[in-house]
């Protein structure tokens, strides 16, 4: 038996009657239940901020007197029975909609792999949307009740802190996690130590601990090899996600593919299928196979029951995006592990090689298509864009009959929803239909929106932005006082803000290709629009450059120019630093979301649909999901026509106009009370159309009901329901 081992000594302040508290920290449930945080905050809401709304942190360095207030008050201890009941029976829940559907089914596990987990921003495990795509995931399945226990990487330094020098330049601050205040425990053996484990059959000798985040009912178990126990070169593997160097990549996919299949083995673990999220944990598929052919299968008979049994999600909408190690990188690390499929090297390397490349190279991508018999793009325009790119792999086959599937990514809304928001919604569309958060999904409840009157709507928008700019001008006053650094720097990081302009959010990673720079192609232009006496416009932009990416880098600094110059008026602002809560109020508090990528390189794209569900409209290019979530009313669309060439001023023209004659119009034509009917019509219809549409619910529902069936089904395991089979 194995056991979750938290330092409890560290809470011994904490008063008998509140010590479900320290449980509560440690299970990321409160994450997406506002009146679990709020049992934290109103212990002490000075110390909730300075925790930067950690839990854990919280309770460890918040002095005891507060503590025992809070356990001598009446009111306290109301709320806090009721939510820890709630919790409770969250957490003992037999019956969900998975039992509910699946009924007859024999019980089975589901083993979700990815590199990177979006879940809340003290644990810094992700870079982008793939993290939080994977961390919505986890979170859904929790609630619906879908068997899974993921794996992933315990990253010490996460995947990179920002900093804006004074001439716009990013510099990467090194930050390590502090695992005693983070939601985490460390794994332990019967013994009582830390489970560490060696990676097998590698020609490297790399072991790793364990660690595990509880995501409400779902176990998520990380990988750590900054241990003792490997040699400090190889330490390192699970410092940094994403790192530059292609040797360390293949290092960090080999770790966690073979060792996490590993750890799930020592756990005594058994699963049917595997889910893996993009092509970085492939190898956990040949591990698979690898323990068949040991029980005595052949390898293909082993290969074709892992096909069979597992899901390849790939969000890479272009060749380049793939990863791809030369051929004798693997077999530095591989030979023997050749030895033991029984197979030559030939075979193994013909699994990663992609149609047409002559160079001997491995392709992760190409090597999760061909271990995995099921696969899916994440938007439809992404699905076409991904059989036309793969279909070498099936050859013979038409671009339309390459087996790879769409299904578009939804975001988990308990997570992205205002709680505000979510008090709105609940007092006009709970009245009717008082179970509408369990049954998200449902279009019809949606309708319910227009219900809402105008003035509420928009009041608590404008009290969402107020809260946006305000929370950037305390950033800044922080940044301020710490490096006292010149007027125009502070003006360029938002501190001139104002929360009567139309304000429009820019928030991504910058990479080139999503074109931050795009609404400064003609900077005349744009200060017209931007300076208008009577109807203003002011733009705030976020985003990290990954630091090989020095032509992402020098976006960035381009645009940090343009917000420190005075002929912008302070109405440009670059908030630094992007990360998970600096999402979220972005996702709340600006009027309208741009984005603007190169097609038909957007596979997906998960920040407008946050933003839409809270009323914020978008003005996007029609590529990957906003071609199936604009409708003419919900928000703005351009660039749909084909264009020969460079189509740059095409695209930066189109957003001229419709914020000249359509945008900015629509927003200051507001009534003799300042709201803008029109505007808030669209915000219902951006919520309504969007939030049943794009919400993860609806996603997982997709993937149990599209793909379980079939993967049981290989696995030998009965699998009946209302939503199963073919």
């Amino acid at each position: 038996m194995t056991a979750d081992a938290m330092d409890r000594s560290r809470f011994d302040h904490v008063p008998e009657r509140i010590e479900g508290l320290v449980d509560l920290a440690f299970n990321l449930w409160w994450s997406w239940h506002p009146s679990a945080r709020m049992l934290f905050k109103q212990v002490n809401a000075h110390a909730w901020k300075e925790s930067r709304h950690n839990p854990v942190q919280m309770l460890q360095e918040i002095p005891e007197d507060y503590l025992r207030r809070a356990a001598q008050n009446r009111e306290y201890l109301r709320r806090y029975d009721i939510i820890m009941q709630r919790y409770q029976e969250y957490m003992a829940r037999k019956n969900s909609w998975f039992t509910e559907e699946y009924a007859s089914s024999r019980p089975f596990t589901v083993a979700y792999f990815s590199a990177e987990y979006g879940l809340h921003h003290s644990l810094p495990f992700y870079a982008g949307g793939l993290g939080f795509l994977a961390g919505d995931h986890l979170k859904e399945c929790s609630d619906l009740g879908v068997p899974l226990v993921a794996v992933g990487f315990m990253y010490s330094s996460g995947y990179l802190h920002q900093h804006i020098g004074p001439d716009g330049s990013q510099m990467n601050i090194e930050e390590h996690l502090n695992r005693d205040a983070a939601p985490i425990t460390r794994v332990l053996d019967p013994s009582g130590k830390q489970i560490v484990l060696a990676v097998p059959h590698i020609n490297l000798p790399i072991s790793v601990a364990v660690w595990k985040v509880q995501v409400g009912r779902i176990p998520l178990y990380l990988l750590d090899t900054d241990i003792p126990e490997n040699a400090p070169e190889h330490r390192s593997i699970s410092h940094r996600l994403y790192s530059g160097n292609k040797e360390q990549r293949l290092l960090q996919e080999i770790v966690l593919g073979i060792g996490g299949r590993k750890v799930l083995s020592y756990l005594g673990v058994h699963y049917a299928g595997v889910h893996i999220n993009e092509g970085h944990p492939a190898f956990a598929l040949v591990e698979r196979v690898r323990e068949r052919v040991g029980e005595g299968q052949s390898f293909e008979d082993a290969l074709a029951q892992v096909r069979g049994t597992t899901v390849f999600t790939t969000h890479t909408p272009v060749p380049a995006g793939t990863d791809i190690f030369p051929a004798e990188m693997i077999d530095r690390y591989f030979s023997t592990y050749y030895r033991c499929l029984g197979i030559e090297r030939e075979r193994f390397l013909a699994l990663g090689a992609a149609p047409g490349d002559q160079g001997g190279n491995f392709n992760m991508t190409v090597f999760a298509m061909r271990m995995s018999a099921h696969h899916n793009a994440v938007s439809q325009r992404h699905g076409e864009v991904t059989r036309a790119m793969w279909q070498g792999i099936w050859p013979g086959l038409p671009p339309e009959r390459v087996p790879i599937d769409a299904i578009t990514n939804g975001v988990h809304l308990p997570t992205w929803l205002n709680s505000r928001m979510e008090l709105l919604l609940d007092r006009y569309i709970g009245a009717v239909c008082p179970c509408w958060q369990m049954e998200h999904d449902c279009p019809v409840i949606w309708d319910l929106v227009d219900e809402i009157p105008d003035e509420e709507l928009w009041d608590l928008h404008i009290w969402l932005k107020a809260k946006l700019i305000n929370r950037i001008r305390e950033r800044k006053r922080r940044k301020w006082a710490e490096h006292r650094e010149m007027p125009e720097n502070i003006v360029a990081e938002g501190v001139l803000l104002n929360p009567t302009m139309l304000t429009i959010g820019f928030a991504r990673r910058f990479s080139t290709y999503k074109r931050a720079d795009l609404i400064f192609y003609d900077l005349e232009r744009l200060k017209r629009i931007v300076n208008n006496r009577w109807r203003p416009v002011q733009i705030v932009f976020a985003g990290k450059a990954h630091p090989a990416d020095v032509e992402g880098q020098q976006v960035l600094q381009r645009i940090y120019a343009f917000a420190r110059s005075p002929d912008f008026g302070g109405k440009i602002a670059f908030v630094e630093d992007y990360g998970e809560q600096v999402a979220q109020y972005l996702v709340h508090g600006v009027d309208l979301w741009l984005n603007n990528p190169l097609p038909p390189m957007e596979a997906s794209g998960t920040s407008g649909m946050k933003a839409a569900i809270n009323g914020v409209l978008n003005l996007s290019i029609l590529d990957g999901w906003w071609i199936e979530g604009y409708n003419g009313r919900n928000g703005w669309a351009f660039g749909g026509e084909y264009t020969v060439g460079d189509r740059t001023a095409a695209d930066a023209n189109a957003i001229y106009e419709l914020l000249e004659k359509e945008i900015v119009p629509l927003y200051y034509d507001t009534d003799m009370h300042g709201v803008p009917h029109g505007w808030v019509r669209a915000m219902k219809e951006s919520i309504k159309s969007n939030a049943p549409r794009f919400c993860a619910r609806r996603m997982v529902k997709e993937y149990v009901t599209h793909y379980y069936p079939k993967m049981l089904a290989a696995a030998g395991t009965p699998f009946s329901g209302l939503g199963g089979g073919e």
